[in-house]
C-alpha cells in the first residue's frame, strides 16, 4: 500500500475502526463494574495495566482523534466546537454501547468474569488486531493547509 493509494475516507474509516474497539473495551469495563461490583478492583487492577502495556499506542489513537478534528476545523474555536461535539458523541456511543450490554446480563456476566484475561490477551492489543488500520494511519499523510 503506497502513501498516494491512501485517501482521506480510508484514514478516517482505519481510524474510527480502531477507535470504536477501544471505547467498546471502556464500555465494556463501565458495563462489567456496573453490573458486578464487586468485581470492580479486579477489573480495574487488569484495565490499568492494559491502558500502561499500550499507553503508546492509546496516546497516538487520541492524537490522530484530534489531528482528524483539526483538520475538518476552520479555526481554533471551531475546533474546540469540533473536539467537544466528537467526544460527546463518542461518549453517547460507548453510554448506549454500556446499556446494550447491561441488557443481556447471563452473556454480560461470561464476558466480565473473562474481562482481566481478555485485557491480557492478543485480542485486546488494538495494533496488534487492527495491524493494517495501523499500517493505513501511519502511512498517509494528512494534507497540508
Amino acid at each position: 500500500m503506497t502513501t498516494a493509494a491512501i485517501s482521506a475516507s480510508e484514514y478516517r474509516m482505519s481510524l474510527l475502526e480502531i477507535y470504536g474497539r477501544y471505547q467498546g473495551v471502556l464500555a465494556l469495563r463501565e458495563a462489567c463494574n456496573t453490573a458486578f461490583p464487586q468485581s470492580r478492583a479486579d477489573n480495574d487492577k487488569a484495565f490499568t495495566a492494559w491502558q500502561t502495556r499500550h499507553k503508546k499506542s492509546h496516546e497516538e489513537l487520541d492524537q490522530r482523534i484530534s489531528m482528524m478534528i483539526r483538520a475538518y476545523s476552520k479555526d481554533d474555536k471551531d475546533y474546540a466546537r469540533n473536539f467537544g461535539k466528537y467526544q460527546g458523541a463518542f461518549l453517547k456511543q460507548r453510554e448506549e454501547a454500556k446499556l446494550i450490554l447491561l441488557e443481556n446480563r447471563p452473556e454480560l456476566e461470561i464476558r466480565c468474569k473473562g474481562l482481566p484475561q481478555f485485557l491480557q490477551s492478543r485480542e485486546s492489543d488494538l495494533e496488534t488486531e487492527f495491524a493494517n488500520e495501523w499500517l493505513v494511519l501511519r502511512q498517509w499523510q494528512m494534507p497540508a493547509r
